[in-house]
């Protein structure tokens, strides 16, 4: 087990989620600081600001995250942060695919709070944690793993600029929403087509649609 004081990164973005969450890491770990987040920005954000934490509890989905997206590129810029994936997604497919995209443990969303306790424990003190159904699932095809690995090398902001993309929003609408210029954008734009090995804009929306579920 981890040091006295550890704290834990805890991002969904259901309120009553987070609590259970909360309550499972406080009763495990009752010295533990958390650190709550409700979107992706604000993940990345308590990411960065907490280099030293012991562990991060995520759900797949939320605003500014899509899929496997925002595991992706946390294991590129946050290597060293252990994350358990904690989903109401239990297919076998979607946890296996989790596992190989870098997370130390999967938490279907339906486990009982001692299962939540014991996946916990586990990662913490160094191991891995998945449900019985992760053996049944498929591996990353190489067009995903190789897509993963490009998205990894993205930097925050030109992930933030790709995420935006991928809701349809135009260059003006992405600078106005960043507090950037146009030209930042563009310049953005420019390096995430190079990553990503695409020519356009919509080829690198198809790609990064490749993390989805």
């Amino acid at each position: 087990m981890t040091a006295a004081t550890p704290t834990i990164l805890v991002a969904d973005d259901h309120p009553l989620f987070r609590e259970a969450l909360k309550g499972a890491v406080a009763r495990l770990l009752p010295d533990a600081r958390l650190v709550e987040s409700d979107s992706a920005d604000a993940l990345f954000a308590s990411a960065e600001s907490h280099p030293d934490a012991d562990l991060l509890l995520m759900d797949l989905n939320m605003p500014g995250a899509n899929g496997f997206s925002a595991l992706v590129h946390l294991r590129g810029s946050q290597p060293q942060l252990p994350i358990i994936v904690v989903s109401a997604r239990e297919e076998a497919s979607v946890v296996r695919r989790a596992l190989d995209h870098g997370a130390a443990g999967f938490i279907p969303k339906s486990s009982d709070p001692a299962t939540i306790r014991a996946a916990i424990s586990a990662v913490l003190d160094g191991g891995e944690w998945s449900p019985p159904q992760a053996e049944q699932g498929d591996g990353l095809a190489p067009e995903e793993a190789d897509i993963a690995a490009r998205i990894r090398e993205l930097t925050p902001q030109q992930f933030r600029v790709l995420g935006m993309l991928g809701t349809g929003l135009l260059n003006k609408q992405i600078a106005h929403a960043l507090g950037v210029s146009e030209a930042t954008v563009k310049a953005h734009m420019t390096a995430i087509m190079r990553k990503l090995g695409a020519n356009n804009r919509t080829q690198a929306i198809l790609l990064a649609g490749r993390l989805e579920i």
